[in-house]
């Protein structure tokens, strides 16, 4: 008689909605037309943006400015990014993003945005990014400037008192 097989299921706990709400919100907005695929729900490329400008947006908070480049020389490159899709989105829907910081190395910062379905009262997105500190002039890493260090650790040590903590992939970590 041949064996019966199991099958194990593993499932990821996330944050709630109920929990990242409570977060600032970033890039609020509807899911426009122009970014639905040939599925009806918002393409790929778009949860990234999206999340890559609610992202760009928090840090503002820590003295990182779109124009840091130009203004102070400075920049952030991505070295990594884990993405987790939970819910589609449709056009439409209203979205928001939530950022928390993880914490931070002399170059580098490792960050979860969380991408909201405010319409559904869900999270439909999740990206952990490792993202570096850049002296443009060398277009090489290096430390963290002074201000946004401590203002980075603020914010780490701010979000390291919430009553959740973020589930990382384990894939990436800094350095």
């Amino acid at each position: 008689m041949p064996r019966a097989s199991t099958v194990a299921v593993v499932t990821t706990a996330y944050p709630s909605y109920d929990e990242l709400v409570a977060l600032p919100s970033y890039a609020p907005q509807a899911v426009p037309t122009a970014f639905e695929d040939i599925n009806g729900h918002l393409n790929i490329r778009h949860y990234v943006g999206i999340a890559s400008e609610g992202l760009d947006e928090s840090l503002l908070e820590v003295g990182i400015a779109q124009n840091w480049p130009t203004v102070a020389g400075h920049g952030v490159f991505t070295a990594e990014h884990h993405m987790t899709y939970l819910s589609e989105l449709r056009t439409g829907d209203r979205i928001s993003v939530r950022v928390r910081l993880v914490g931070r190395s002399a170059r580098a910062a490792h960050v979860v945005a969380y991408l909201l379905d405010d319409s559904h009262q869900k999270v439909s997105y999740v990206m952990e990014e490792i993202f570096l500190h850049i002296d443009m002039a060398s277009r090489r890493t290096a430390d963290w400037p002074d201000d946004v260090a401590a203002a980075l650790d603020k914010r780490a040590a701010a979000d390291a008192e919430l009553a959740w903590q973020p589930t990382l992939s384990g894939s990436m970590a800094l350095r």
